[in-house]
């Protein structure tokens, strides 16, 4: 070992907190707009279409900015690019607590996006430097995915807790001083490259195409929400080009962004295909549910945040606690047991009704939840198990990404579900609307399941051939 291995292993906690606080904050980040999205119409006076790339702006910036980050990562050093992803969070949230229109704010969210992309595509990237050992890393990523589930339970209080304070931009502010904070613990604490490599050339085309062909194609679900279908259809029109041009430049560059060659492993495809599933699944399905609970219920923002908490914070500790489990349960066994409890969880949500109260929904927020952490534990180790340690930033980027881009596909549609269920029936058509929207998410489930059990089934087949 050698005196810098040695040294990055004597600081590795003290870089893990770091780390797990980042990706908290960048979790933080995108539930803001959710109790503060009433203060914000009521001082710029926003449209329908401002409002929703308000709600959208964040994860859009995250998705379309996460493979390239990690392609900086790689190339460039996970330290230096975990950093540049906080500055870039830093300005950003000024940008948005003194944006003086919604136009703006808009901008700074996509920014927030971009910074968070860099913080989470080399989270895990980091980790792998941190640790020599694939249990060490399994608990670290444990962590990891901890923090995940924490900042979307703190998020929305904590925003709804400084409404009186300062309004909605007081919650930029507090990501202004927290982001200050980390930039310098960060300086201090975070591991270095661990060799003098020189660095390859970014994919600068293929960065460019993957962010007009993600962005086009996420901002025409953000506009299928409001029914303009001309402009989604120049849009997906524009996105579905340049994502065909990405990937033949992918193809033909000596250095991409994305390696298509890693879709040939099975344990690869399984993972991005299970946290697309989980994006548009459960995730999609726990953020619309504080809208069930106000809308359909009567209840506040703020305690709808809290009922929240019951998926939310379960997630967290049940991410942290992966790390106890025996050493035999296999991450793909564990991934097909947690995938199997968040389509439990689904399903018992079918209870909510007008009359029911919180009651009813706290069992399938609980099973989900802890459903929910030991998946994203199991997806944080199996991204970058399946790809070269030189390459575990990609394998995160590829794995979030997925995610994200499956949580932009769901709530787009099961919105409108919902939407179109409470405009056509009133409150039963919301809860109709309500029902169908669990189907749909229940089948992106079913969808990640069978991802991961076509391998699973392909190498005991291969095993009993041998």
């Amino acid at each position: 070992m050698t005196a810098d291995q040695s040294a990055a292993g004597a600081s590795s906690a003290p870089a893990l907190l770091v780390i797990a606080l980042a990706t908290l904050l960048s979790l933080v980040v995108f539930t803001l707009p959710l109790t503060t999205i009433i203060a914000i119409g009521e001082n710029f006076a926003i449209s329908a279409g401002e409002q929703a790339w308000i709600m959208s702006g964040m994860p859009l910036g995250a998705a379309a900015g996460l493979l390239g980050a990690g392609a900086l990562g790689d190339n460039y050093g996970y330290k230096r690019t975990f950093q540049g992803g906080l500055v870039v969070l830093f300005a950003s949230s000024i940008l948005g607590a003194l944006a003086p229109d919604a136009f703006v704010l808009i901008v700074a969210r996509v920014l927030q996006g971009i910074g968070c992309a860099a913080v989470t595509a080399c989270g895990l990237g980091l980790i792998g430097r941190l640790y020599d050992s694939s249990h060490d890393k399994a608990r670290a990523a444990a962590i990891w995915a901890a923090s995940l589930g924490a900042g979307v339970a703190i998020g929305p209080i904590v925003a709804a807790l400084l409404l009186p304070v300062g309004g909605w931009r007081s919650s930029h502010w507090m990501v202004v001083i927290a982001t200050a904070l980390l930039v310098m613990l960060g300086h201090q604490l975070l591991p270095g490259r661990p060799d003098k490599r020189a660095a390859r050339p970014i994919d600068v085309p293929g960065s460019i195409l993957l962010f007009i062909g993600m962005s086009c194609l996420l901002a025409s679900l953000t506009e299928l929400r409001l029914g303009a279908y001309v402009i989604v259809g120049i849009l997906a029109v524009i996105g579905v080009m340049g994502t065909a041009l990405f990937i033949r430049t992918e193809l033909r560059s000596s250095n991409p962004i994305l390696q298509l060659g890693l879709f040939k492993d099975a344990g690869f495809v399984g993972a991005t295909v299970a946290a697309f599933a989980s994006g548009a699944g459960i995730l999609s399905l726990m953020t619309l549910t504080p809208v069930m609970l106000e809308q359909g219920i009567g209840f506040s923002p703020f305690k709808a945040a809290l009922v929240l908490t019951a998926w939310s914070a379960m997630t967290a500790v049940a991410a942290f606690l992966t790390r106890y489990l025996p050493r035999s349960l296999t991450p793909g066994l564990l991934l097909s047991v947690s995938i199997t409890g968040c389509l439990v969880g689904q399903l018992s949500l079918l209870f909510m009704a007008p009359d029911a109260g919180y009651v009813a929904v706290l069992p399938g927020l609980f099973v989900a939840g802890i459903s929910n952490g030991v998946l994203n534990a199991s997806l944080g180790h199996q991204a970058v198990h399946h790809v070269p340690v030189e390459r575990s930033a990609m394998g995160s980027a590829a794995n979030n990404t997925a995610r994200y881009l499956g949580s932009s596909v769901g709530i787009t549609i099961i919105a409108i579900v919902i939407a179109n269920g409470a405009e056509h029936g009133g409150t039963a058509g919301l809860f109709e609307g309500w029902r169908q929207a669990i189907a749909i998410t229940g089948g992106f489930t079913v969808l990640g399941l069978i991802a991961l059990w076509i391998p699973m089934g392909r190498r005991r087949f291969m095993n009993r051939a041998h």
